[in-house]
């Protein structure tokens, strides 16, 4: 009998010692992205870094969605009840939808039950993602608008290649010693040229000092109801500009978005022009040795503005899933993203801002600076904005924005006066904020 009992004790101890050695299966969770080419290639590597790093306990499924559009369009489709994923990079204009769905799970939960100091990501561009004093996403690739020139045509111009045109005014001025015609009068390169894109129109606003929408540029208690700029004068002022360079001959149209804009610029074919700071490296790697870059502030619609920018680009928002383990693997995983060291890797090789302060203490994100000194207008530009112009949260602004786009083209090919441009503007954006409030 004694042997037994010996037996089964040591039975019941290997027993425990196996379990206590057994490994857990780690938490899986699912990332959707919406970066392509190069910068979707930096995600895989980061992603593949954290699964290393945390191999055992949390393995990321990493899965690129397309579009920002056809990301959140998915989200939309699957619904609370079969959220398809933990964590998902959406557009800052997807934001007020994400907030309204219901299904996001607020960053700030996370930062309040771990005590997480949030001060250490850019404080300008937390803004944008913070409503009444919660930081409902985190921040991850962000990008404002900046100025780009080419040095080389200004000094061929006999201007001096350091000083950026700041407002309209002077951009006008210089893109008239800039301009280039053939012997047949024939323009071979415009002094300025720029994309029709709706985001350059919020920008305006911004840097004007003035809303986009009502209850606090749609950051109140309550979402926006209607757009104001018809009321404060901001769409008339960017219509008047628009109109100004084209009948001028100041500018030829460059279609909508960005990509014959950039395509020009890195030809030679226009000598300054407006595009993402993530574009930096792109347009710097694709001229070459043609010509030198400078760059400058977004530029003002008036001299005497005193507004600033936004930020652009996407944020990683948590899903509502229920699971707490899963939840908890999904924050660890954007307290990884967003990381010092990451965030350094990120910049170089993209173009986007580091979110976190202290990434700019690094020595690869300063010699990164010190191999592309152009990134520092953007840093500086950054930082000279204050947050209360971080932009407005607009629940339908994917349509809002094709809407400024095509009436802006309308315009420009003479359909529609100014005053008919702001009024039928306002009118179809605020029928679509109409819309969706009363089915939301």
């Amino acid at each position: 009998m004694r042997k037994i009992l010996s037996l089964m004790l040591a039975v019941s101890l290997l027993l425990g010692l196996g379990t206590a050695f057994a490994q857990t299966a780690p938490t899986e969770i699912v990332f959707w992205h919406s970066m392509g080419g190069v910068n979707g290639e930096a995600i895989a590597k980061m992603v593949e870094d954290f699964n290393q790093a945390f191999d055992g306990k949390i393995k990321v499924t990493v899965e690129y969605q397309g579009t920002y559009d056809d990301a959140i369009n998915k989200i939309k489709a699957a619904g609370m009840s079969a959220l398809p994923c933990d964590v998902v990079q959406v557009y800052d204009i997807g934001s007020r939808f994400m907030i309204d769905s219901g299904w996001a799970l607020p960053m700030q939960e996370m930062i309040d039950g771990e005590g997480y100091d949030i001060s250490q990501v850019e404080p300008n561009i937390a803004a944008y993602y913070t409503i009444d004093g919660k930081l409902y996403s985190m921040p991850f690739n962000s990008s404002t608008p900046l100025l780009y020139y080419n040095k080389t045509a200004f000094k061929d111009a006999g201007l001096d290649p350091e000083v950026a045109p700041k407002n309209f005014d002077e951009i006008v001025a210089m893109a008239e010693k800039l301009m280039v015609k053939d012997a047949d009068g024939k323009v071979t390169r415009y002094g300025f040229g720029m994309g029709n894109y709706g985001w350059f129109f919020e920008q305006w606003m911004g840097k004007m000092g003035l809303h986009y929408v009502d209850n606090n540029n749609g950051r109140g208690p309550d979402p926006a109801t209607k757009v104001v700029f018809d009321e404060n004068g901001g769409a008339e002022a960017v219509f008047n500009v628009w109109k100004k360079l084209i009948d001028d001959g100041v500018i030829t149209y460059l279609g909508r978005g960005n990509n014959d804009a950039k395509a020009a610029f890195i030809s030679g074919n226009i000598a300054i022009t407006l595009e993402s700071t993530a574009a930096l490296k792109s347009l710097l790697t694709n001229v070459g040795d043609n010509f030198e870059i400078g760059t400058g502030y977004f530029p003002n619609i008036h001299p005497d503005d005193k507004g600033g920018v936004s930020i652009g680009g996407g944020s990683l928002w948590m899903l509502a899933s229920g699971n707490d383990a899963k939840q908890k693997a999904a924050w660890e995983f954007v307290k990884y993203m967003i990381s010092p060291d990451v965030q350094a890797f990120w910049n170089a090789q993209t173009g986007y801002f580091p979110i976190t302060v202290a990434t700019h203490e690094l020595d690869a994100f300063k010699d990164n600076l010190a191999k592309y000194p152009q990134f520092g207008t953007a840093i500086s530009q950054l930082h000279d904005t204050a947050p209360q112009y971080a932009g407005a949260l607009l629940s339908v602004f994917p349509e809002a924005r094709a809407l400024v786009e095509t009436y802006t083209e309308r315009l420009i090919n003479g359909e529609l006066d100014v005053a008919a441009t702001v009024e039928n503007l306002a009118k179809e954006i605020n029928s679509a904020i109409e819309i969706y409030n009363l089915t939301n």
